[in-house]
């Protein structure tokens, strides 16, 4: 699988957002009571909603670039440590219906980046909304998937 944007939105009704872009994008790859993603081929989008967790958070929740391997996120993370940007690492995360290796950075106005691959898909979430830990501290809802 090529190299890939994902984009996480919190919203604020789910149901009413997956219609929106079940009509936009088509049918979402994978979906849940607290959770969608959809995946567009042309351009390749990986678009993840969750309801929104913490009053005033905004809409946007993150932004990711996913990869193939595990490898290519630690090329990722060494280039970036070498440009001066220092990243926080998770490997082996169980997070939103997907178990993920990745590393989180951040710009200067706070928009989180990820970087990741996606080891295996999960049917459960094994981490309940409140403790999702995937994310970096203080960063309300995630992920990618």
């Amino acid at each position: 699988m090529p190299s890939a944007v994902h984009i996480s939105l919190n919203v604020s009704d789910l149901s009413r957002s997956v219609d929106f872009y079940r009509r936009f994008l088509g049918e979402p790859r994978k979906l849940k009571s607290d959770y969608a993603k959809f995946v567009s081929a042309d351009p390749e989008i990986h678009l993840a909603l969750q309801p929104a967790t913490i009053e005033g958070a905004g809409t946007l929740s993150h932004l990711g670039i996913r990869v193939e391997t595990t490898e290519r996120v630690r090329e990722w993370k060494a280039g970036l440590a070498s440009r001066g940007l220092p990243a926080q690492e998770v490997e082996q995360e169980a997070c939103c219906y997907a178990l993920q290796d990745k590393f989180w950075v951040a710009d200067p106005d706070g928009i989180r980046w990820e970087v990741y691959t996606v080891l295996e898909d999960l049917e459960e979430e094994r981490l309940e909304p409140a403790a999702i830990s995937c994310c970096m501290p203080d960063a309300g809802a995630c992920c990618a998937g």
